[in-house]
């Protein structure tokens, strides 16, 4: 129906224009006032763009099978991000440089471990722009680092920082701030942590509390653990689609001296010197070339199980010192989180199923449980794993029969670090560490136990010693192993008897030659035992007591021992699944010609366990 438009009166017309002209003015308000609400909507907390950063530690340098990175790119997908995450990483002064030292004395990272580190981060950074992302790298506190990155950007950012979750005080103390900084600058922001360093997850352990309720000594966790829990598959590698990062996302990114899209610090702006660069260079002697990185660990592992088929012998081997495929070596990318250990498990029972499974497959996931509990065990007793008491406290002051009066003799103890306590086999291995950042499973039990036992000697010089050496270094393993091997754990004191574990593992002395040249001439009779030779005999074979090589530290007579408390202890690896496979070529013995009668009989009584997958 067509509407009747009305002629209004002449005297309304007036009226109407007034109305009209108020209209409009209500109208231009109404548009302001709407201008500016959509201004203040842009600006509140809801509508900020989010940054998701994934912060890589020190523990996890890495794409496959990384727990915290997989988080990251979920969250950004849930929330749509078209510009992708950030992945950066902090060189921590304290930490890094002769400005990080303990409070026993030692560099919290000696410059090879460092060099190993900046090696492992290149590769990393390579790995990330091949799929099309990037790696901010900062010389910085973290809480600075994220401060100077976020510091005026929160009026138009909401940081979401992901990144795996550490346990030990020191660690726990830079999130604490890192958090603090992130909420001061923008109260919306978060801070999440992702457990993945372990095979298995803390959740899923079979004991009253979890991981609190857990034993602690090894077997029985093993036992139980192996009986009722399952290793999680490994996450698959992001691809290029998951890691892309825009360039309107990069171009927001620092661009400083010591923090960018390109930075790298060198060992010498890190803060080591001249000298301690030199000493990090790899040495002849060194059981294997060590280099940092996903790129490598990957390729170690191929070549170990798959292209020298090794893992069928691991076993056998483990127990050597010389060259370098008698166990794994698998330890430093571990420690770094260059590898995964739920990768190597993984590559373990694939070799089971398409070649053979014994019990050298199963000892190497064996070994990387061994990983777990020490971890789990930090969790549960928190830093009494880094006092002289250990976890028993109060105990271990006369009611406990591993008590003991601990003493400290600076001079002894440089010995001990310097390889001139006239103990060959002790000597060998603390020069090999010197030397290469490396020493073998049985080596460390030896030492830790002459150290601690032996020298009554304060077990944490040990430990921190080990902690600035170490290419391996991991904060669990490291401190849990030395407090566990001083005692102050609670369980069975292990005593090692070094000329007994002298003769059955280096049996020629074609170890302590290597790294005691002094001993060259010196014949097998005498080679782990030189305080026997007679004057003449010692000038003979060029080796004088207290000139050529140091008198014992310890009397040899400290060092008897009965037969049945020779030092056992466990070997060092990685290992397989207990389930079928092809079955196929069997152990072997493995070529270990310093290997003897009595070693093979002790090997023996290690019982072979099993571990499954989850679906």
């Amino acid at each position: 129906m067509r509407e009747i438009q009305m002629i209004p009166h002449k005297r309304t017309l007036s009226h109407l224009v007034v109305v009209q002209a108020l209209l409009q003015i209500s109208a231009i308000v109404f548009s302001m006032s709407r201008v500016a609400s959509l201004s203040m909507k842009a600006a509140s907390p809801s509508t900020k763009r989010q940054m998701f950063v994934q912060w890589f530690r020190h523990g996890d340098l890495r794409l496959h099978d990384n727990p915290a990175l997989t988080r990251t790119i979920e969250l950004a997908k849930k929330e749509n991000s078209e510009e992708g995450i950030v992945p950066m990483l902090c060189f921590d002064p304290r930490v890094f440089g002769n400005g990080a030292t303990s409070e026993f004395g030692s560099l919290k990272c000696g410059a090879r471990r460092a060099k190993f580190v900046i090696e492992s981060v290149e590769d990393l950074r390579k790995s990330l722009e091949e799929k099309g992302s990037g790696l901010l790298v900062a010389h910085g506190k973290p809480e600075d680092v994220f401060e100077d990155m976020f510091q005026g950007a929160c009026q138009n950012i909401v940081p979401r920082v992901i990144c795996q979750e550490e346990v030990a005080s020191e660690e726990k103390k830079v999130n604490k701030k890192v958090n603090s900084v992130l909420k001061r600058l923008q109260k919306d922001s978060t801070l999440e942590y992702i457990w993945g360093s372990t095979m298995y997850d803390p959740e899923t352990l079979p004991f009253e509390d979890g991981l609190y309720g857990m034993p602690d000594t090894f077997t029985p966790f093993r036992n139980k653990v192996e009986k009722k829990c399952e290793i999680g598959k490994p996450l698959p590698t992001p691809g290029k689609a998951q890691l892309k990062m825009a360039d309107t996302l990069k171009s927001t990114l620092p661009n400083k001296k010591t923090c960018s899209l390109s930075y790298l610090p060198t060992l010498a702006e890190l803060g080591y010197t001249q000298e301690q660069i030199q000493e990090a260079e790899y040495d002849s002697r060194s059981v294997m070339t060590f280099k940092g990185g996903e790129s490598a660990a990957l390729a170690r592992v191929k070549d170990y199980i798959w292209t020298k088929d090794l893992l069928k012998v691991y076993f056998d081997t483990r127990n050597g010192m010389l060259g370098g495929d008698y166990s794994t070596k698998f330890s430093p990318w571990l420690a770094h989180g260059c590898l995964s250990p739920r990768y190597v498990a993984a590559q373990c029972q694939k070799y089971e199923q398409e070649r053979v499974q014994n019990k050298s497959t199963y000892w190497v996931v064996f070994e990387l449980l061994w990983r777990d509990f020490f971890k789990f065990f930090a969790v549960k007793h928190g830093n009494s794993i880094f006092f002289l008491d250990g976890t028993l406290g109060k105990k271990a002051h006369g009611e406990h029969p591993n008590s003991r009066r601990w003493s400290l003799d600076q001079r002894h103890l440089q010995a001990w670090k310097e390889g001139r306590t006239g103990y060959p086999l002790v000597d060998a291995n603390m020069r090999e560490l010197a030397a290469s950042g490396f020493m073998s499973n049985r080596g460390r039990q030896n030492v830790c136990s002459f150290l601690s036992i032996d020298m009554k000697t304060d077990w944490r010089y040990g430990a921190d010693h080990f902690e600035q050496e170490l290419l391996d270094y991991d904060i669990y393993s490291n401190w849990g192993n030395w407090c566990s091997g001083a005692g102050m754990t609670g369980g069975r004191l292990n005593r090692f008897n070094i000329v007994k574990q002298s003769k059955d593992y280096d049996q020629n002395g074609d170890y302590v030659r290597c790294w005691l040249p002094e001993l060259n001439d010196v014949p097998n009779e005498y080679v782990h035992e030189p305080w026997k030779m007679s004057k003449d005999e010692q000038i003979k074979y060029g080796a004088v007591l207290g000139v050529d090589y140091p008198n014992p530290l310890v009397p040899p007579s400290n060092q008897n021992f009965s037969r049945n408390n020779d030092g056992g202890g466990r070997g060092k690896g990685r290992g397989g699944n207990k389930r079928g496979g092809k079955g196929g070529r069997g152990g072997g013995a493995g070529d270990n010609r310093n290997r003897i009668k009595s070693q093979r009989k002790d090997m023996k009584s290690l019982k072979e366990g099993t571990y499954k997958f989850r679906d």
